[in-house]
């Protein structure tokens, strides 16, 4: 298995994730998208006695492992979609939690691990999926999708208003040759859309976005999910989530706030408004940018 490359990582907002789910007062504690380990090794080094970290990306979970392998027992790794929560939790035996977090982004790691397929800005083949192991790739997925399903993907999940010219220009390049390659789907997209001036994000940026998402069903029961953990969390314990974009932003927040209102458990959402990096952290870590923290704590 090819080892993901480690560019140096900065975990987004760990201070306020680690003092949101009050790590200080130990228990047990779920990372369900470790990543690399950064949100995990700093609710370990707050005082959480046990660890359990998920991730659907094997190359992601080995460098966790590395990262910490210091912590001994006190972690145990799952390679799975964070989506067998209840599942993986029963089988370690465990009923309740002080806490859980799930980071939604892409961690640079990623970005960076050769033969991926997420960024355009080198040329790789298409795969796009975190889970290498299952699944088709995002090149098998666009050789046999249709062109209006190609559209309703790139708008939905890439909110882009040129979805259909960028569908029909994929679909006619794909009828002459193959979309394999990162660099045939960006420059595909670039035909597609209409230049007038600048342009703040590369034109590709929303379709890429698009195609990861459906290709890895990233928002699939999501609201199911969070649902999920919240059941599990011990009276006072908490969930943390980050997300990018507001599609997923979109669904923590409206998750919660009917759990809050109409759910079988007391749910309590502690930021009304979400908690964003600070511009110290944003300079330092330009990952951070996008990133909207939401917090929900069981009250009973």
């Amino acid at each position: 298995m090819e080892r993901l490359s480690t560019p140096r990582h900065e975990p987004v907002m760990p201070a306020e994730v680690v003092t949101m789910l009050q790590a200080t007062r130990g228990g047990v504690f779920v990372d369900c998208t470790v990543g690399v380990g950064g949100h995990s090794c700093a609710l370990l080094e707050a005082g959480a006695d046990r660890l359990v970290a998920f991730d659907r990306d094997a190359e992601a979970l080995q460098v966790a492992t590395d990262a910490l392998r210091n912590w001994g027992e006190r972690v145990e790794f799952v390679h799975a979609d964070f989506r067998t929560f209840d599942a993986t939790l029963d089988a370690l035996g465990i009923v309740g939690i002080d806490g859980a977090m799930a980071d939604l982004g892409m961690s640079s790691a990623q970005l960076a691990g050769a033969g991926r397929g997420f960024s355009f800005r080198r040329d790789e083949p298409l795969d796009m999926r975190m889970d290498r192991s299952t699944g088709l790739t995002a090149a098998e997925m666009l050789d046999q999708v249709d062109e209006s399903e190609l559209a309703d993907v790139i708008y939905r999940f890439g909110e882009d208003r040129h979805a259909r010219r960028i569908a029909r220009v994929l679909v006619a390049t794909r009828n002459r040759v193959p979309v394999n390659t990162t660099a045939q789907l960006a420059d595909a997209v670039r035909r597609a859309v209409p230049r007038r001036g600048y342009q703040r994000i590369d034109p590709a940026t929303r379709t890429f976005q698009a195609l990861r998402i459906w290709v890895n069903r990233e928002l699939d029961a999501l609201d199911v999910w969070l649902l999920a953990v919240c059941r599990r969390l011990n009276a006072g314990a908490r969930l943390a989530v980050i997300t990018f974009h507001s599609l997923e932003d979109r669904i923590v927040k409206h998750t919660f706030r009917n759990l809050e209102r109409e759910g079988d458990i007391t749910i309590k959402v502690l930021t009304r408004r979400p908690l964003r990096p600070s511009p110290g952290e944003v300079s330092r870590n330009p990952r951070a940018r996008s990133a909207k923290l939401r917090v929900a704590e069981r009250l009973a």
